[in-house]
């Protein structure tokens, strides 16, 4: 039975044991239709299990999933001719073209003849192989291979569309043009849920997940994951002399303050906005002056080191880092 048309993906209390080892334990989320989810975390932190249990590749041992509606474990032939999938590891035939792999897929797909070619050209060129469609893909390089698999996973035109690593491998200026085309999908209707080992292009995507030790460790939107991260929103403050910055923490709007130098301050508040003209304030009383001020905004390397490493303490391991600045 088809759920609420509004969610896309759906995991409820989904678990995943192999043997001895826990890959997901309570896992808990949904996708909006038309939006898209960056799904990262360390290595082994339970992201392709959760892929491969959502397309249907892998019953979850515990918990349910949905994707359109409709139950992972038993996803019919309709349902599965609206889903996009790209895996983490090179799956298509190697003695086929780069081309011929590409249209046999939409052919699987239905795709009528006129508009099999129309699409097997355009998704080519979005990866920028076209000019190699002629060339087996036993012959292609490992980051060509990826976007032949992109190239395959896009060329239906599915209603969700799963890719694991899409990026991994591509220079800049090609993952700058597949995301392009994910919020090209995106804006048409499509859902799309991405893995990536590039922390910095969460910032790409509408909402984040952010698995760790195959538990789920958030669930937000980037800017929402950042201010989680710094526990509030961080104004760098230069003084022209050297400034104890533990003279302002009695101030209530502050909730933290970290010394970089004797002139750089990293001062944490609940809102920059209101809180910088009192901090200022607050500086000059105490005979200081300030000479340059900004809201410090965190890169995702940082956000996602800091997180990880609250939940690893949370579960008594040492953590790996933090935001440093």
């Amino acid at each position: 039975m088809a759920g609420d048309p509004s969610v896309a993906i759906a995991a409820d209390d989904l678990g995943r044991t192999f043997g001895e080892v826990t890959a997901l334990e309570h896992v808990t989320f949904s996708v909006t239709s038309g939006t898209i989810v960056g799904v990262i975390g360390p290595s082994g932190a339970g992201k392709t299990t959760a892929v491969r249990i959502l397309t249907g590749a892998l019953a979850p041992t515990s918990g349910s999933a949905t994707v359109l509606g409709h139950s992972c474990s038993s996803l019919a032939r309709r349902t599965r001719e609206r889903i996009g999938y790209m895996p983490q590891l090179f799956s298509l035939f190697p003695d086929l073209t780069v081309g011929e792999n590409v249209d046999f897929v939409a052919s699987l797909f239905g795709l009528l003849l006129l508009r099999r070619r129309r699409r097997v050209r355009r998704v080519l060129e979005l990866v920028d192989l076209w000019p190699v469609r002629g060339r087996k893909a036993s012959q292609l390089s490992g980051g060509m291979q990826r976007r032949l698999e992109l190239a395959c996973a896009l060329v239906h035109e599915p209603a969700v569309v799963f890719l694991d690593e899409p990026t991994a491998g591509l220079d800049p200026l090609l993952r700058t043009a597949i995301w392009t085309e994910l919020h090209r999908l995106s804006r048409s209707g499509c859902t799309v849920l991405v893995t990536t080992q590039y922390v910095g292009e969460a910032e790409e995507c509408d909402e984040v997940v952010l698995f760790s030790e195959g538990q789920l460790v958030s669930v937000a939107q980037p800017d929402e994951m950042r201010r989680d991260a710094t526990q509030g929103e961080v104004i760098e403050l230069q003084t022209r002399d050297v400034f104890d910055g533990d003279r302002l923490a009695g101030l209530p709007i502050i909730r933290s303050v970290r010394q970089l130098s004797g002139r750089e301050l990293l001062v944490t508040t609940d809102n920059a906005g209101t809180g910088l003209p009192v901090i200022l304030n607050a500086v000059e009383d105490l005979g200081g002056v300030v000479t340059s001020s900004r809201e410090y905004r965190p890169s995702f390397d940082e956000v996602f080191a800091t997180l990880i490493s609250r939940h690893r303490a949370t579960l008594g391991q040492p953590p790996d880092g933090a935001i440093a600045r």
